[in-house]
């Protein structure tokens, strides 16, 4: 096959620009164009993983198939691009790190003093390359956590630098840039920008394009002035301004034939365009003719005086793709769980919303809130889907509750609890003793069979499922016969029937009563909708019409 092409996207002036977003919407455009495309995402940290980083510094852990615990971006790419990325596909300086120090230890080096440089970027050269080579990419992105200019990314830099010079035709480099509109002056403003450009050239890099972000569009006369300083043609300047939907980012990059401008640049044939699925999609979201309330209930939303919504973001991207599906616009609200622990009569708010969603979590606070949170749902019959703690919060509150057992938690929280209906895994409880906390969790997909006739089963419409997992605890089997006798429905397990995947209420009952031990916003696609937030939403909207 001919050469393959690789695209870095650095950011400049400041994190959170939307680097991630800009580098999955190229991939879409290229693969519109009839390429096989997939993503790397390079972390500036010296974590060797995101599993030990906390979702309110640095956003969600994204779980790969394969059982990888990477960063966010991972699943922005998988979303836009309908494919799974895998843990090849995701560094850390300290997993780079690592393994160059364990190749030493084995004599891989063959006696030669080992060198931060070129040793580290060689490195990254070649898990880029690995990367690409088993996905079978025609163009592989990478891009480039952190800000240009930053200590901690100059060595991904170097590795940039290195790729370009050994392959001068198969690689290019793009900035993503943010362009500030200070309220008292009323003028955008390019200075950060051509600071950021001469940064990255002082790292040996000229940007080939730069993706200009702003909270409106660029004018000529600043991609005239970003041309002229920082030695990139006009037409290499790409407007960017903020999106009300991200998914609309693909088709603004379209405008200024980004995708052409990058085929010639990588001296790829220049192939027809086919956005047509992406657009319908976008027709679709834009012609939603209601909406519909959804609480989420979680406790990973504040981070000092602002709310960080992307500790949740794979749930909140999948509720609003089940919502689009249904022709609604999705109205989210983020519910503080510790609000509800001791205020019962606040409670009565969760009323207004048409259908609730208890994410994932870990520890103990906010815990006895979104117990009482999942208590109120159950006993009102509002839709409700909890997930990975969830699920296991929901089992309590039932054997709480319904069962009578007043004393019932989970050994994470209470290890002396008389009714441990959640415990942990016998291996897990190794792990744990050894202090063997990094990537030692349940993780990736795993199968699922489901109970013929339950609701679970007629959402998926299948019998046999595989699901992404993060957790050390399981329900505890001891209690589910009494359970099950008090209207509990184990409707998903292991195929050898040992860990509860999927829990329910009887349609009878409650009209979407659904819990599972899994993620599965992991899975769900902007143009494949998962089927349980499917669910979900369609039990939202009936109780909407009622």
């Amino acid at each position: 096959m001919a050469d393959r092409k690789y695209i870095f996207v650095i950011g400049g002036v400041m994190s959170g620009v939307g680097k991630g977003i800009a580098s999955a919407s190229i991939g879409l455009i290229l693969q519109a164009r009839g390429l096989k495309v997939t993503a790397v995402k390079i972390d500036p940290y010296i974590n060797v993983d995101a599993g030990t980083m906390n979702p309110t510094e640095h956003g969600e852990v994204y779980v790969t198939s394969d059982g990888d615990e990477t960063d966010q971006d991972i699943g922005n790419y998988e979303r836009f691009l309908n494919i799974d990325i895998y843990r090849d596909n995701y560094m850390t300086t300290g997993r780079v790190y690592r393994s160059v120090i364990e190749r030493e230890r084995n004599l891989e080096y063959g006696g030669k003093c080992v060198e931060v440089v070129p040793h580290i970027p060689l490195e990254v050269i070649g898990r880029i390359k690995g990367a690409a080579e088993k996905a079978d990419a025609d163009v592989t992105i990478v891009e480039v956590g952190g800000t240009v200019g930053e200590y901690q990314n100059i060595l991904f830099l170097e590795a940039a630098r290195m790729m370009k010079l050994n392959n001068t035709d198969d690689v290019i480099s793009i900035l993503v840039s943010y362009l500030p509109v200070p309220s008292k002056i009323g003028e955008m403003k390019t200075k950060p920008t051509q600071t950021a450009a001469k940064m990255l050239n002082s790292a040996g890099i000229q940007p080939d394009f730069i993706l200009c972000r702003a909270d409106q569009p660029i004018d000529d006369p600043r991609k005239e002035k970003i041309a002229m300083f920082c030695n990139v043609h006009k037409e290499e300047i790409i407007s960017a301004p903020d999106a009300d939907i991200v998914y609309d980012i693909p088709l603004n990059f379209e405008k200024e034939n980004l995708s052409e401008k990058i085929l010639k640049k990588l001296h790829l044939e220049i192939t027809p365009l086919d956005l047509s699925p992406w657009q319908s999609l976008i027709e679709k979201i834009k012609n939603t003719s209601g909406s519909i309330k959804i609480g989420i209930i979680g406790k990973y939303f504040e981070t000092g005086d602002f709310i960080l919504s992307d500790a949740y973001i794979s749930v909140i991207e999948s509720l609003k793709y089940a919502a689009w599906h249904n022709g609604l616009k999705p109205e989210i609200h983020w519910l503080n769980s510790d609000i509800y622990d001791g205020h019962g009569e606040k409670l009565e708010e969760l009323k207004n919303y048409n259908c609730l969603v208890v994410p994932g979590g870990f520890g103990s606070r906010g815990v006895e809130g979104k117990i009482a949170a999942i208590k109120y749902a159950r006993e009102n019959k509002i839709p409700f889907l909890g997930l990975c703690y969830g699920m296991q919060l929901a089992s309590l509150e039932f054997a709480r509750h319904v069962c009578g057992l007043n004393e019932a938690h989970t050994t994470e929280i209470n290890q002396e609890t008389t009714n441990p209906i959640i415990h942990i895994m016998p291996e897990q409880a190794e792990k744990l003793a050894k202090k063997q906390y990094g990537n030692t969790m349940r993780l990736g997909n795993y199968p699922c069979v489901l109970k013929p006739g339950s609701l679970a089963a007629k959402l998926y419409d299948k019998l046999e499922v595989n699901e992404r997992h993060r957790h050390r605890y399981e329900f505890n089997n001891d209690y589910r016969d009494m359970m099950e006798e008090a209207g509990f429905i184990v409707s998903g397990t292991s195929p050898d029937n040992q860990l509860v995947e999927i829990i329910e209420l009887s349609e009878n009952i409650h009209p979407f009563f659904v819990a599972t031990q899994f993620h599965p916003e992991f899975k769900s696609r902007p143009l494949d909708p998962h089927p349980l937030f499917l669910g979900l939403i369609k039990a939202g909207l009936n109780r909407l019409r009622a």
